[in-house]
């Protein structure tokens, strides 16, 4: 069958970017690229010293050369630093102008602990129904750290799902997404893809819900970067600003019951948009927070912090206070920059097949101008309906084969799809 004109650019895209697995011919993937290792041990403290560095396909600095530091930056003429921050990794952003206005090492790929939900959030909101039930599983209730407490036989829908997510950090919650959107493979694909769209490159998901994998990573910089994104989607932001919601309950097994908020500053730091915490032994305290003041809003992101002697979430406060003292049309030392704006597909070093007469064969002037799109393409917010993650031949193959870069590897990415309307009512379960 042969490709029609839109088809053939999106395939052209792909087959530049290396991620039709199962195409043949040569892979243009860049080796170097750092993905998760799931056969190394599981990382249980912090790095020893510095993390990995990160950087764009091309080695550049996202943001700007002035954020290629592992040291302290800082906007001129800023009023002094709050004391008392001892997160190894943070970043002061003006999420509006994405003028960066200080940062201690936001390129460090430190451990994201459940930070990284933030990024789950983000691929998977736009991608399922909000109305689709799923049911709960033995997998659910067995997972490991933190849990909303879903039950087998228990039926949530994908909307409670996304606020158990975010208010309790929900382990179990997050697996239940994953298996809604097609499994942990399909999502883990289309999180890192989300990543590469938005400029996150630092960025490497290896869970749906944060649990520590040799190779996982984010930044100081990336947070802030996905926290923005949140923030500026009336769905997301509902979903950060949720205090309370309701469980239900399972007939014979569970009594229903309510849950909170862990995030704290949205009860006594006025203006918080909303922020996600996270704790591992490897990656210690992170925390990703956007607040509003005067109709100004900042993001503040931490990686790497202890609670003593002051607690993270103060530590965010301070940053928060210093950061709406600054002006408002200060200059960054850089900037949070805007999804596709940095493209996630490198320079081809080998040449793409001349189109010729065989049926789906791609042009020169195709693939390269549909490398530069899908790179640069928004994802869609879909309609009632949307509910499974379609991934590229060979996404779901174990990445502890591919090539190594500071104990990792090159992550394929995802693209989204709705599902029939047949298959909207039905409850998602492990089958």
């Amino acid at each position: 069958m042969r490709l029609i004109p839109p088809l053939r650019r999106l395939a052209a895209g792909l087959l530049a970017a290396g991620l039709l697995l199962g195409a043949a011919g040569p892979a243009l993937a860049d080796p170097g690229r750092p993905t998760v290792d799931p056969s190394a041990p599981t990382p249980t403290t912090p790095y020893p010293g510095l993390p990995p560095q990160g950087s764009a396909p091309d080695g550049s600095t996202v943001g700007g050369e002035g954020l290629d530091t592992r040291g302290l930056v800082v906007v001129p003429g800023a009023p002094i630093l709050p004391a008392g921050t001892d997160a190894h990794g943070w970043l002061v952003a003006d999420a509006g102008t994405g003028q960066v206005l200080a940062a201690l090492d936001p390129h460090g790929r430190y451990y994201p602990a459940s930070t990284l939900k933030t990024l789950t959030l983000l691929t998977l909101a736009p991608a399922l129904d909000h109305g689709l039930v799923v049911e709960g599983t033995t997998e659910d209730e067995a997972i490991e750290g933190s849990r909303v407490g879903l039950v087998h036989g228990g039926r949530y829908t994908v909307d409670l799902l996304f606020r158990a997510l975010v208010m309790q950090s929900g382990n179990d919650a997050a697996n239940a997404l994953a298996r809604a959107a097609g499994g942990v493979d399909a999502t883990l694909a289309a999180m890192n893809a989300t990543a590469a769209r938005i400029g996150a490159f630092d960025t490497v998901a290896g869970t749906p819900s944060g649990l520590d994998v040799a190779g996982q990573s984010s930044s100081p910089y990336d947070l802030a970067l996905i926290m923005r994104q949140l923030v500026a989607d009336p769905y997301t932001l509902d979903v950060l600003q949720t205090r309370n919601a309701d469980v239900p309950g399972v007939d014979g097994l569970a009594a229903g019951y309510q849950i909170q908020n862990q995030d704290t500053l949205l009860y006594d730091y006025p203006g918080t948009l909303g922020g996600k915490t996270g704790f591992t032994d490897a990656a210690r305290h992170t925390f990703v927070v956007a607040a509003e003041r005067d109709g100004r809003r900042l993001v503040v992101s931490l990686m790497q912090a202890e609670r003593r002697p002051v607690h993270e979430l103060q530590q965010a406060k301070n940053l928060l206070d210093w950061g709406f003292s600054t002006a408002p049309d200060a200059h960054g030392i850089g900037r949070l920059v805007d999804p596709g704006e940095v493209s996630a597909v490198p320079t081809p070093t080998v040449p793409v097949p001349t189109a010729g007469t065989s049926d789906g064969e791609l042009s020169t002037e195709d693939a390269a101008s549909a490398s530069a799109a899908t790179a640069a393409a928004p994802v869609e917010r879909a309609g009632p309906g949307a509910g499974r993650l379609l991934v590229p031949a060979g996404a779901g193959a174990s990445t502890a084969a591919m090539s190594r870069r500071d104990t990792s590897t090159c992550a394929p990415a995802a693209s989204l799809s709705s599902i029939s309307p047949a298959a909207r009512s039905r409850s998602i379960s492990s089958s």
